[in-house]
């Protein structure tokens, strides 16, 4: 339990704290390397659907926005 709690926190914080692509990429696979070493099927499942759509997901280091952006009109 302890250890899956670290890897969410630490996914949470690379989201966080990444302002880069480049270092996104590297933290996301850092990230997912320590998910393979771990052996939790759920996070592979989330480890392996960022693998799939990392040029979306790197956006949102430089950016700052997803897809689910919602602008509200007055």
């Amino acid at each position: 339990m302890k250890r899956a709690y670290e890897l969410s926190k630490s996914l949470i914080l690379i989201f966080a704290t990444t302002t880069d692509k480049l270092y996104g990429l590297g933290r996301l696979a850092k990230w997912h390397e320590q998910v393979r070493q771990a052996g939790f099927k759920a996070f592979n499942t989330v480890a392996r659907s960022i693998q799939n759509h990392y040029p979306t997901i790197l956006n949102y280091f430089d950016n700052r926005s997803t897809n689910a952006s919602v602008e509200f009109f007055n």
